[in-house]
C-alpha cells in the first residue's frame, strides 16, 4: 500500500519557496555587482564574477567534447565513410535521420548512402548517432551550435551534401573558419531583416 504524503498549507501556498529563490538571486545580483566593482577600482582581483559574453563579437571557446552541428566523415578518395548500416538511425531517439541506401557495383563495400538527411529541428543533439556508427561516419565535432539556417522547416533538413561539404571544409580550414563562415550569415541575415 503505498503512503501519501500530503503538503500543508504552508507549503501549498509556496510562499517559502518564492521568498527562498527571491534570495537567492538577489544574492548573486549584489554579490557580482559588488566584485564588478571592486575590480574597477583594482580591488578584489583573486574573486571572479558572472559575466554576459556579448554573443556573436565575443565568444568562450567550445570544449572538445561540445556537439556541435553533424557532418559525415570522408574516406581518403572523397567518397563518404557512411555503409549505409542504419545503426545512427537506429540508435537515434528523436528518428530525425532518414537514410536511403544504394549499392555499388564494382566496389568491395556493398552500400553507400544515395540518400542521408538529418532533420535538425528534431535531433536533440543527443550524440547517439555518433557512438552508434560503426565506421565513424557521422561526428558532432564542428564546433558550431545549432543555428537558424532558414525560415521553413525543409532549411532545417541537411542533406548529404552539407554534411559531407561541412567535412570538407572542416578538413580544409579548421573550426574557427567554419564558425566564422556561420556568424558572417548570421550577421548577414539580420542586416537583411
Amino acid at each position: 500500500m503505498q503512503r501519501v504524503e500530503h503538503m500543508s498549507l504552508w507549503e501549498r501556498l509556496y510562499f517559502p519557496e518564492v521568498v527562498r529563490g527571491l534570495f537567492v538571486t538577489g544574492y548573486h545580483f549584489w554579490r557580482n555587482l559588488g566584485i564588478h566593482t571592486l575590480h574597477l577600482f583594482g580591488l578584489a582581483k583573486d574573486k571572479s564574477a558572472a559575466i554576459t559574453v556579448q554573443y556573436p563579437e565575443e565568444r568562450i571557446a567550445y570544449p572538445d567534447t561540445f556537439r556541435g552541428r553533424h557532418r559525415l566523415t570522408l574516406k581518403d578518395d572523397g567518397s563518404v565513410r557512411c555503409t549505409a548500416c542504419f545503426l545512427c538511425s537506429t540508435a537515434c531517439p528523436a528518428e530525425c535521420i532518414y537514410i536511403e541506401a544504394g549499392e555499388y557495383p564494382d566496389k568491395p563495400v556493398e552500400k553507400f548512402p544515395v540518400r542521408y538527411e538529418i532533420d535538425t529541428l528534431r535531433c536533440i543533439y543527443c550524440g547517439f548517432c555518433v557512438e552508434a556508427c560503426p565506421c565513424d561516419a557521422i561526428r558532432m565535432d564542428t564546433g558550431l551550435h545549432p543555428g537558424n539556417l532558414g525560415f521553413s522547416r525543409q532549411d532545417f533538413v541537411e542533406d548529404k551534401k552539407v554534411l559531407t561539404e561541412r567535412s570538407r571544409k572542416l578538413d580544409e580550414e579548421g573550426k574557427e573558419k567554419l564558425y566564422d563562415e556561420a556568424v558572417d550569415r548570421y550577421r548577414r541575415d539580420l542586416r537583411r531583416d
